[in-house]
């Protein structure tokens, strides 16, 4: 029988996970302003693969991608296009300014190698899974 370290805040860890889980499956209607913007994430055998619509954003310095364990962060910056008037504009409904949208991965993720394209103004993000650590066998002295 192998021995396992206790780690007191693994069940404090395990809570913020299902909490983070929660309210990223709430749905989109109940949380104004959270599911901006939006991402598709799915998995392959190698990696995990996450589509997020981002249309509008012309410079690459405009999007800025965080990744550590399982959780992604995308954030960024729209900037209009055209400068408006207020006495000119007669109806505002797209979005400009700061955005960020943060997510649970469905596995750990290895920092190096994730790789991220933009076109059509969809951001396509590959990160490549984390090896399962095996757990070290510790081999007891019995005298």
């Amino acid at each position: 029988m192998a021995l396992t370290p206790y780690e007191p805040f693994q069940s404090l860890e395990h809570w913020k996970r299902d909490l983070d889980r929660f309210f990223n499956d709430f749905p989109a209607s109940l949380r104004p302003g959270s599911s901006f913007p939006r991402m598709d994430v799915f998995e392959t055998d190698r990696e995990v693969v996450v589509h997020c619509e981002i249309p509008g954003v012309e410079k690459k310095e405009d999007i800025h991608i965080d990744a550590e364990g399982d959780r992604l962060t995308v954030g960024g910056v729209y900037h209009s296009a055209n400068e408006w008037k207020e006495a000119q504009a007669h109806r505002r409904e797209r979005f400009e300014g700061r955005f960020q949208r943060s997510v649970t991965l469905p596995a750990k993720v290895r920092e190096e190698g994730i790789s991220a394209s933009y076109k059509n103004g969809v951001l396509e993000i590959r990160l490549p899974k984390q090896e399962p650590r095996s757990g070290r066998k510790i081999d007891i002295e019995f005298q």
